[in-house]
């Protein structure tokens, strides 16, 4: 029964990952990769060095302060990251609300099996309760045959 279930969250995750494009991958990809302390640091050690470049430069200064240059390439990768990055983001709601569905499916599935057992258990108890009452009763009329 446990792997039953294990092949259908397999299933469900490979079905979800086929349906995804290039683009969809691409988003996720970078999201991922934006979202990352890699990307901090290495931005930050590029933004650190075109800094110090800048100002230590004795001459041909391509982007002097107050690097008006890095800020329109702040600004353009802004504009482009925040709307990949929505992008993965309502994808990934869609998975979850995709996922939450299933798990509720496999909650149902699961509630009606334990209830069948319930049901053969008492039904099963039952059943015992009878033949130990009927024994009972005949134990009873055995008894009164021989006190007569």
């Amino acid at each position: 029964m446990r792997f039953k279930r294990i092949e259908k969250i397999r299933t469900w995750y490979e079905q979800e990952e086929a349906k995804e494009s290039l683009g969809d991958r691409l988003a996720d990809a970078v999201a991922n990769g934006m979202g990352s302390w890699s990307f901090i640091i290495i931005q930050t050690l590029i933004v650190v060095a075109w800094m110090v470049l800048n100002f230590v430069a004795f001459m041909n200064h391509w982007d002097p302060y107050p690097f008006i240059l890095l800020n329109l390439l702040f600004s353009t990768q802004a504009a482009y990251s925040a709307p990949v990055i929505m992008m993965s983001q309502n994808r990934q709601s869609e998975r979850d609300r995709a996922k939450a569905l299933a798990d509720y499916e496999n909650n149902l599935a699961s509630k009606q099996g334990i209830e069948d057992l319930l049901s053969r258990a008492n039904g099963t108890q039952a059943a015992k309760l009878d033949r130990i009452l009927e024994l009972l009763e005949k134990w009873e009329a055995e008894q009164k045959v021989k006190d007569l």
